[in-house]
């Protein structure tokens, strides 16, 4: 599980390893080794691996060292996610490469470990419902056609725009954040159809508005309840593929 040394990360590794899964939990500095500990003390098979989710080398040190363990990957959880202040130029690369290109790129390079049956889950938002960018780009977002390669342009032409100055114009919010949930919903689908002859599922999951760091305190959930909705997903055996969800009910994209 990606970004779990803290709050809804945090949470779920303690839910999945409850569910009897053996957790490794990531986080990318070594201070999520002492977060291991904490819930090894409590009877929890929880190991601890150092990933920086934006980093190409961070990736591949992970994905090679999984490969020498012969380890399988039963469970994958994208959850590593930044919601930075501002916005501009710099601001939506910093965001979407964790958020989006993230979990593009961890995915992408732990898949062959993924067996028949294996669940991915994209932890997203309600900011990535499409109602948040343009009719025009809700077309392509939703072309079944659409592919990695387009959508991978589609998020370096958002930079663009907001550097240009045209991002509202082209149908963009001016929020990083949501912008980077819509892709990791895109990526859902496009996914999806792309593994069904592996039986792995991919879903999208928003745990809602959650008292963490980021949800702030005056968040309307638990934190125990959001972990709850992602374990649905990532614990589900014989479960849908290429949807987007919350407390098992599906959502509109």
């Amino acid at each position: 599980m990606t970004g779990a040394n803290r709050g809804l990360g945090l949470e779920t590794c303690r839910q999945l390893g409850r569910h009897g899964l053996r957790v490794i939990l990531t986080s990318r500095g070594p201070t999520g080794a002492d977060v291991a500990r904490v819930l090894t003390q409590e009877g929890l098979d929880v190991l601890h691996r150092v990933l920086d989710v934006s980093d190409a080398a961070s990736i591949a040190v992970l994905s090679t060292a999984l490969r020498h363990q012969g380890v399988t990957v039963d469970v994958l959880v994208n959850n590593a996610a930044v919601s930075l202040s501002g916005f501009d130029g710099e601001i939506a690369r910093r965001t979407l490469a964790v958020n989006f290109f993230g979990a593009l790129h961890v995915t992408d390079a732990l898949l062959d470990l993924i067996p028949s049956g294996g669940n991915i889950v994209m932890v997203s938002s309600g900011y990535g419902e499409l109602s948040r960018v343009g009719p025009r780009l809700r077309e392509v977002l939703t072309d079944p056609a659409l592919t990695r390669d387009q959508l991978i342009s589609l998020m370096h032409s958002f930079v663009g725009a907001i550097e240009r100055g045209s991002h509202a114009e082209a149908g963009w919010p001016s929020s990083a954040y949501a912008v980077s949930k819509v892709a990791m919903n895109a990526l859902v689908r496009i996914l999806a159809p792309e593994l069904a002859a592996r039986s792995i599922r991919v879903n999208a999951v928003t745990p809602g508005w959650v008292r963490t760091d980021m949800g702030g305190a005056g968040a309307e959930r638990s934190i125990d309840e959001g972990a709850a909705s992602i374990l649905w997903a990532a614990a589900s055996a014989d479960g849908p593929t290429g949807g987007f969800f919350r407390d098992g009910e599906p959502l509109a994209w």
